[in-house]
């Protein structure tokens, strides 16, 4: 039974042994491992306000980024719009002026058929008229092969040319 229940020696030996460790880690290491912790406990507090920081960064970051985002979109429909309307005003102008210079080519073409109807219709009228006059002659001619009815044609032409 020696073995289960200490001798009163030991166990005051064992006490004092325990109470000098005890003394001397209070004396001398107690406060660097409680000073330690406390460093410790303040880095993991200044690590924890700085992710806080960074999350609230992060955070005005995305903000101004989907801003940004929302922004450049904006902008980019502003800018296709402008290119539609100018693309469509372009178009627009093309076809007007296109159609102007068909007008254009379409008036011209028919002045200058009216100028060519008339310009055949006075030639027309200037052949027909020689001819009449070429007709008139050789039948005047004809008629006037005899000398009487000669010279009272010419009797009348004389008379006609005193009266006026």
């Amino acid at each position: 039974m020696e073995l289960v229940t200490p001798g009163i020696g030991l166990l005051f030996w064992t006490s004092l042994a325990f109470l000098v460790l005890l003394f001397l880690l209070k004396k001398f290491a107690w406060k660097p491992i409680l000073q330690a912790l406390q460093e410790r406990e303040q880095k993991i507090e200044q690590a924890l306000a700085s992710a806080r920081e960074a999350e609230k960064k992060i955070a005005e970051i995305q903000a101004r980024n989907e801003n940004l985002i929302a922004e450049a979109a904006r902008e980019r429909e502003t800018i296709l719009k402008a290119a539609r309307e100018a693309s469509e005003k372009m178009v627009s102008e093309a076809k007007e002026k296109a159609s102007a210079e068909a007008q254009r080519i379409l008036d011209q073409a028919r002045e200058s058929i009216h100028n060519e109807k008339m310009k055949a219709i006075t030639d027309l009228k200037n052949q027909v008229g020689m001819l009449s006059l070429e007709i008139a002659e050789k039948i005047i001619r004809l008629q006037l092969q005899d000398d009487a009815v000669r010279n009272e044609a010419l009797k009348k032409l004389l008379d006609d040319i005193q009266l006026n």
